[in-house]
């Protein structure tokens, strides 16, 4: 379990990137194909159909790639960066990564796989060795990713456009509580499902930047000098859904989505529990955190509570086909 602490700084410097992390989904795309985890095929959409692609494909053929994937934990360093939606100049910054700091890298891998002439180069800092780095993303980027970045473009705005709402109707509590299912928001502290061991993270007052990533299949969080904590996090997004679960269980969780489907005509919380079949403090729990979202309204009738989809909820609901 990771446990990120905030203070009142952090939370005022709550931040969604616009998009993508080019050369970091770069890399996690490259992990995603060499090891296929299969919670990212679940979760991300086409991804699957992606990867048959590449594979069945001609590929150019690279001096660097596969070989800069550590077998285990995460990235190369040099690969995350400040974020920027532009593979360039996230670049930019990567062939500029201290030579210390490259050689400590590739240091990591098995020792066949450094000892590649190629790789040396890298190691050393050399100019022929980060222009191999550069040229290499480059055309692994344009021959394998590119075909599918539009459509991961698409999803990440898609997905931002409701965080927004979200975050204008419910403010950060929303925002944080509703993000990615299982992640548990306990003000002032963020409980997130990781497979390691228990871990806290303290922001420190300099905010936090959370971007949409399409391959990480794990929290990956990281800070560079002078910058914000930046955390990735799965965007929603999902494959011709059929019903409020499919379509927004990914986001809210299925029986949160159940609570928000069942909320199409108003209801009291125990109405609300009878319809989904939960408990009535579990459904108290969740018309709070719909309502803290803006996706519900709750009103007082007597000694009841009675609850009303908005019309953001309402929107969210439209291709819902089970009626």
């Amino acid at each position: 379990m990771l446990r990120i602490h905030f203070t009142e700084a952090d939370l005022r410097q709550v931040t969604v990137a616009p998009g993508p992390n080019a050369l970091l989904e770069t890399a996690l795309s490259l992990r995603y194909l060499r090891g296929r985890p299969s919670c990212v095929e679940r979760l991300r959409p086409g991804v699957r159909q992606w990867r048959r692609w590449v594979i069945d494909g001609k590929v150019p053929r690279t001096r660097i790639y596969p070989h800069i994937d550590p077998l285990e934990g995460g990235v190369f360093d040099f690969f995350v960066q400040p974020f920027t939606p532009d593979l360039r100049a996230g670049l930019d910054l990567a062939v500029r990564t201290p030579t210390p700091e490259l050689a400590d890298e590739i240091a990591l891998l098995p020792r066949p796989t450094r000892d590649n002439p190629v790789l040396r180069e890298l190691a050393d800092g050399t100019e022929k060795g980060r222009q191999i780095l550069a040229d290499d993303t480059l055309r692994y980027f344009d021959s394998c990713l590119a075909p599918l970045w539009p459509r991961m473009q698409a999803i990440t705005m898609a997905d931002r456009a409701l965080r927004a709402e979200t975050l204008l109707r419910g403010g950060v509590d929303a925002l944080l509580a509703t993000l990615v299912p299982g992640w548990h928001w306990q003000p002032p502290t963020w409980h997130i499902p990781a497979p390691c061991s228990p871990s806290d993270l303290h922001l420190g007052g300099h905010g936090l930047m959370l971007i949409p990533s399409h391959f990480s299949y794990g929290p990956m969080y990281g800070r560079r000098a002078g910058e914000p904590w930046t955390l990735a996090f799965p965007p929603h997004g999902g494959e011709q859904p059929t019903c409020a679960t499919d379509t927004l269980g990914p986001l809210l969780g299925r029986t949160r989505a159940a609570v928000l489907a069942a909320l199409r005509h108003p209801a009291t919380t125990t109405e609300t529990a009878d319809r989904v079949g939960i408990s009535l403090p579990s459904a108290s729990q969740h018309t709070t955190v719909l309502r803290n979202a803006g996706l519900i309204t709750t009103t007082r009738t007597g000694t009841a509570v009675l609850h009303t989809i908005t019309p953001l909820g309402a929107a969210l609901l439209q291709n819902d086909t089970t009626k």
